[in-house]
């Protein structure tokens, strides 16, 4: 379980917990298996890392690859 949740770790899971349903949303609608699992890479990631900056790194990465293989896979 979570340590202390404080106002920085509420703040860094509502961003990145919005942002990986959001790529989750897009995947899901658009059929596209990148972004779903990355949304779903994401959402994880803001249930389960209680750090606010290494949840903020780990999206933030996560993200990152999510776009570099798109890139490279030319969808």
């Amino acid at each position: 379980m979570l340590a202390e949740i404080n106002e920085g770790f509420l703040w860094a899971s509502l961003v990145w917990g919005s942002v990986g349903s959001g790529y989750l949303i897009y995947g899901w609608k658009q059929k596209e298996p990148l972004p779903l699992l990355g949304g779903v890479a994401l959402v994880a990631g803001s249930y389960f890392i209680d750090s606010w900056w290494l949840m903020s790194l780990v999206s933030i990465g996560i993200i990152g690859l999510v776009f570099w293989l798109i890139r490279r896979s030319g969808f």
